[in-house]
């Protein structure tokens, strides 16, 4: 396809964005059109450049592929940017500095001794071992304390450190308060949402997700599982719990951990005894983690210290005329004057130069007359 051929594509996804404002996630939903696309954060501190990071899912619940400018379109404050003017990049997560967060729960109780845990330790270490250097790693052990579980680590990078408390953790659980850690896991994750990216570092947080392996049976917990689900429906970007089940006992309580996941926009692995799938599934779970997008675009709009509304769509596969989309808001707030943000600002705007005219704009389409 011809970089001159899409400007009309585009325009066609957001005549029709105004026509039917139907929200991604509920199209994925009714399986209407086979994916889904999800932003779960805006960055204004690099002001006049917005960075927007992307989720998408295909009909398996992976990263949709090949995404960048000649299928991924953007509108702000209602008007079209025409990709040919080259005002917004779209690049891969796992190909930037940003890092993500990862919650590890292993459940160290009873109904899981044996291979079931020894299953669990090695497959958390080969996580660990395959991490990018910026991404963190916190690990919960399901365990006998007053709260439940027991926090085996805190946000770490070093793969070492978390190596080495992993080989120390026992499964010598009585009860298994599932509900009680997951919730736990939860609040470590909400902390990601609030941290700023106005950072002289490249590597901060933007994304946290939950591991959990386990077999379900949760026995003690003060929450239940309805309860815990309605905290998860109740927040504005659910943290996904990618939930991997395995026993080697019966297979009755996975419903629970399939349940949680489904409502967090995880992902649900029943392994069952073969441990032979954990490695692949571990893996799995990276790529997801890793198969995020981030959309950089310049803003033409003077500092004010307010909310401007912007859209992102994407036509996929690319040149099919499947479309969906998803909106957001960006602050145009004056950056602080500190030397290595405005270091980032001068390399952002060699990057993306500024259009001429200070028009980004698609040029409007003429209607035909009328017979």
């Amino acid at each position: 396809m011809k970089r001159c051929n899409r400007p009309s594509s585009i325009a066609l996804l957001f005549a029709g964005l105004c026509a039917v404002p139907l929200l991604a996630d509920a199209a994925a939903a009714q399986g209407l059109q086979g994916y889904a696309l999800r932003i779960y954060r805006v960055e204004s501190g690099l002001f006049p450049f917005v960075n927007v990071y992307l989720r998408t899912f295909d009909q398996n619940q992976q990263p949709l592929l090949n995404l960048n400018a000649m299928n991924v379109g953007l509108m702000v404050k209602g008007k079209a940017y025409a990709p040919e003017k080259r005002q917004y990049t779209v690049q891969p997560l796992r190909q930037r500095p940003e890092a993500v967060r990862t919650v590890l729960v292993l459940d160290a109780s009873k109904t899981m001794a044996g291979p079931p845990f020894e299953a669990s330790l090695k497959a958390a270490a080969n996580f660990i071992d395959s991490k990018r250097p910026q991404d963190q790693v916190a690990i919960l052990a399901i365990r006998d304390t007053d709260d439940g579980y027991e926090l085996v680590s805190n946000w770490e990078r070093d793969g070492d450190q978390l190596g080495r408390r992993l080989a120390d953790l026992r499964c010598d659980g009585q009860r298994s308060r599932i509900y009680d850690t997951l919730a736990a896991a939860m609040q470590m994750s909400a902390v990601t949402a609030s941290e700023s990216a106005q950072t002289t570092a490249g590597d901060y947080p933007v994304s946290t997700a939950i591991v959990v392996f386990s077999d379900g049976k949760d026995e003690g917990s003060a929450l239940s599982r309805e309860e815990l689900n309605g905290r998860i429906t109740a927040l504005e970007n659910p943290v996904p719990i990618y939930s991997i089940a395995y026993s080697n006992v019966p297979t009755e309580h996975f419903k629970n951990l399939e349940a949680l996941s489904k409502n967090s926009f995880g992902k649900y692995f029943p392994v069952g005894q073969t441990t032979t799938q954990m490695q692949r599934v571990v893996e799995e779970v990276q790529n997801i983690l890793l198969g995020d997008y981030v959309l950089t675009f310049r803003v033409y709009q003077e500092v004010d210290g307010e909310q401007h509304a912007f859209k992102v769509g994407i036509e996929y596969p690319s040149g099919s005329g499947k479309y969906t989309y998803a909106s957001a808001r960006y602050e145009a707030l004056q950056p602080p004057q500190v030397e290595a943000i405005q270091a980032q600002i001068a390399e952002l705007g060699k990057q993306i130069r500024a259009a001429e005219g200070g028009d980004p704009y698609e040029k409007a389409v003429a209607a035909s007359p009328a017979n």
